[in-house]
């Protein structure tokens, strides 16, 4: 069933994320006391009154404004587009402006079902203020405190009452009803896009869910929040989520800037594969290593996409290669792909490089294979000092964890050495493979 969708628009700093944070009950957009904090649109689950639905938080729209503040409206724009009831946010504080009136006028132009939420009215003694908000022509405003939580109860009433009615759910029949009620987020691959500012990751975003979905502008730290689309592919479902560039923790002086690290981090965290982009022309550089790194220490796979690789020459593109064995050495066998997101050249490898990687990541080998190969890496090479490897299964799976049960203390060099021949003979290719050894007591 196709969920409606509710669109919160309106001129910047309104407070659209803190009404949308307030609607789904946590802090899922990044809000800050200046205009501008949110750009691209973002996609939330909402509930009300038992009754399911998608809204949609969207950038300040502005008249006018520079390339970026037209790209933000533009979003905002194709957010009312495919909605099925907007709300137009206006502060009423500060009263209508001229951006208020134009969106206003947008508004009723596109004949789709609106509702005028005057927000920040905090108290009894501001109710008066809404009545002057009568001549955007929309009808009589909702007064709410998205800050507070004051009126949001009224509001979702009516946003229900106005949302298209609900289809008839579908009879499943399936002896398998978990399998049947499982959701898209619990089914569908998690991929994060990964990456320095301004290296071309909602880009490739963009090229790869086939919509413009994403602000993309030459400025650094144009992304400021996570956000995700479930598309459909050979490989079944993908969640992929576009994150905002990430800088050292030193250079982050913003709080928005803050945030869009730790929501960065936690796409990592949850993710079962992600893409490393790296700008060609910077070459591999040592925020891209601590990027890796981080990565790596999620226990993520990786894949190396070095964008923009249409501007180098053959030297430079020989050079780069050798940046990327000798600085990410320690990722391994992580596929690596010279890609042009903003024409799309080379993106059509990535996904068999995703398919091998997610299928290493859930990889489970039987038992008793696990010990042939234990086996046969010690009659090859034994560990030093007497140390032996008795007894090995593999105890998990995203990513492949083994235990390794043994007579005494196992050397680092030694661990490295069956890691390997793990990897060759079950093909684990660039997944991080994760060894734990328990020694055997008296």
């Amino acid at each position: 069933m196709t969920q409606p969708v509710v669109a919160i628009v309106g001129r910047p700093n309104v407070g659209k994320s803190t009404l949308i944070n307030r609607v789904v009950g946590r802090r899922a957009a990044i809000v800050e006391e200046r205009p501008g904090v949110t750009r691209d649109r973002k996609d939330l689950d909402a509930n009300w009154l038992g009754r399911d639905f998608l809204i949609v938080d969207t950038g300040g729209w502005m008249v006018g404004g520079d390339t970026l503040d037209q790209k933000v409206s533009h979003q905002a724009e194709r957010a009312i587009a495919d909605a099925d009831l907007v709300l137009l946010v206006v502060d009423a504080t500060t009263g209508i402006t001229e951006d208020d009136s134009r969106v206003a006028e947008l508004l009723r132009r596109s004949g789709k079902p609106v509702l005028l939420v005057a927000n920040k009215v905090d108290d009894l003694t501001h109710e008066n203020l809404k009545w002057e908000l009568l001549s955007l022509g929309l009808g009589e405003p909702l007064t709410v405190s998205a800050l507070h939580g004051r009126g949001s109860g009224d509001l979702l009433d009516r946003v229900v009452d106005m949302l298209p009615p609900a289809d008839e759910p579908e009879l499943v029949v399936d002896d398998d009803l978990d399998a049947a009620e499982k959701s898209e987020d619990e089914t569908a691959v998690s991929v994060a896009i990964i990456g320095r500012p301004n290296v071309g990751k909602s880009t490739l975003f963009n090229r790869l869910i086939g919509d413009d979905r994403a602000v993309v502008h030459d400025m650094p730290g144009t992304t400021r929040d996570a956000i995700d689309t479930v598309i459909e592919t050979e490989l079944g479902r993908i969640r992929l989520v576009d994150t905002a560039g990430m800088r050292r923790k030193s250079k982050v002086s913003e709080a928005t800037e803050y945030y869009s690290l730790v929501r960065a981090l936690e796409a990592v965290d949850k993710s079962e594969v992600a893409l490393l982009v790296i700008d060609s022309v910077d070459g591999v550089t040592g925020q891209d290593q601590r990027l890796a790194e981080r990565i790596d220490a999620a226990g993520c796979p990786i894949v190396v996409l070095l964008n923009k690789w249409e501007l180098l020459n053959t030297e430079q593109r020989a050079d780069l290669r050798w940046q990327v064995g000798d600085k990410l050495r320690f990722v391994g066998e992580a596929p690596v792909l010279p890609i042009t997101a903003i024409s799309g050249k080379g993106v059509h490898k990535l996904m068999p490089a995703l398919e091998n990687s997610i299928d290493a990541y859930h990889r489970r080998v039987p038992t008793r294979k696990v010990n042939d190969v234990i086996q046969a890496a010690q009659q090859m090479q034994a560990a030093p000092g007497g140390a032996r490897v008795l007894y090995a299964t593999q105890g998990a799976t995203d990513p492949p964890t083994f235990t390794l049960f043994a007579n005494r203390e196992l050397p680092r060099t030694y661990l490295r050495y069956i890691e390997r021949k793990l990897r060759e003979a079950f093909d684990l290719g660039a997944t991080p493979v994760k060894l734990r050894v328990r020694r055997r007591t008296s």
